[in-house]
């Protein structure tokens, strides 16, 4: 199979993003007064965010800046870390009513998971690393590996922090497979062919609980990649499940260790208030260990969005909007409250 590189224009190195004034994106006085008229116009609307929409936040001088961002997050560099929400005057309902209304003017929703959540909680759940259902947004303390999200756009809203620790990460994955292209085309080649990955015990009643997808799919001239490393290696507890060749373990490999050697990648300390947008396509995700302190109410959690983007005209139909799925059936907001 001949690869290509693609998107040369997104590529960037951890030299290029070094600088935070080039991906943050500070709220003035103005958009943070637009948008508290916002959220009390969504609220008169309805108390329930599944029935708010873009209409009912009205951005005039915010939505086009947003509109702005989400062509940079598509054809750009990918990620932005938004940042002044008031976390300090603003309740937990405020904060998630304006990033439920940020997020309707950058694209619509996705189902998260099997319960429905298109708004999502990321703290620690109790969940632990070797439970075969256990998802990232579930597992506390611990790094996460670089990796993609079910979605066009994937939005992180820091509530609160840990101790310590939590850094998150992001990392170029069309340097990657640029790179990987030129250096080593047939692991390149490999990765364009389905892989099996773990449902996490989330899939349709009486299907396999595994699915494949490539982790590289080219539509025309754009660049699509779903990488979940863990997910891939817990396929093959499944018998079923089709076996990973050598070479798409060594590709694996290559791509986790040259996402963590940190030459096309850089690491965000978010304050709370702090909202980050990446493209799931372009770039991957993850970070580093962290610590809570439950008893003195320090504990890291995070409001979670996938969104569709209206910017892509045309997408492969392994990328189509979940809400055709059976994590659609019934659409729910998740309320956990992380400090209790």
């Amino acid at each position: 199979m001949h690869v290509d590189v693609l998107e040369t224009a997104c590529e960037w190195s951890a030299e290029d993003v070094r600088d935070p004034a080039r991906w943050t994106e500070q709220l003035s006085a103005a958009e943070i007064a637009e948008l508290e008229a916002a959220i009390a116009r969504a609220r008169d609307r309805s108390s329930d965010l599944l029935d708010l929409g873009k209409a009912d936040f009205p951005l005039p001088t915010l939505g086009p800046r947003l509109r702005a961002i989400e062509t940079e997050l598509m054809d750009g560099r990918g990620f932005v870390l938004i940042r002044g929400l008031p976390r300090e005057r603003w309740t937990n309902d405020d904060m998630c009513l304006a990033y439920w209304g940020i997020g309707a003017h950058l694209g619509k929703p996705w189902p998260q998971n099997a319960k429905g959540h298109v708004l999502g909680d990321v703290t620690d759940q109790g969940k632990q690393p070797g439970d075969p259902t256990a998802r990232g947004n579930e597992l506390g303390q611990i790094g996460l590996d670089y990796h993609c999200d079910g979605s066009d756009l994937v939005g992180l809203l820091c509530l609160q922090t840990g101790v310590e620790g939590g850094l998150s990460a992001v990392c170029n994955s069309v340097a990657l497979h640029n790179r990987l292209v030129r250096e080593r085309p047939e692991l390149a080649a490999e990765l364009y062919q389905p892989q099996p990955y773990d449902y996490r015990g989330e899939q349709p009643a009486g299907k396999p609980a595994w699915y494949s997808m490539p982790v590289f799919t080219r539509h025309g001239d754009r660049l699509f990649v779903r990488l979940i490393r863990p997910y891939i290696l817990a396929s093959q507890r499944h018998a079923e499940a089709p076996r990973l060749t050598d070479k798409a373990l060594e590709a694996l490999t290559w791509m986790q260790e040259t996402a963590e050697s940190g030459r096309y990648a850089v690491t965000m300390d978010f304050r709370p208030g702090d909202m980050q947008f990446i493209n799931n396509y372009h770039v991957l995700h993850g970070r580093t260990p962290y610590r809570d302190d439950r008893a003195a109410g320090r504990v890291r959690h995070l409001k979670r969005l996938w969104l569709e983007t209206d910017l892509l005209a045309d997408r492969p139909s392994i990328f189509t909007n979940r809400m055709g799925s059976h994590w659609a059936k019934k659409l729910s907001v998740s309320r956990l409250d992380a400090a209790s």
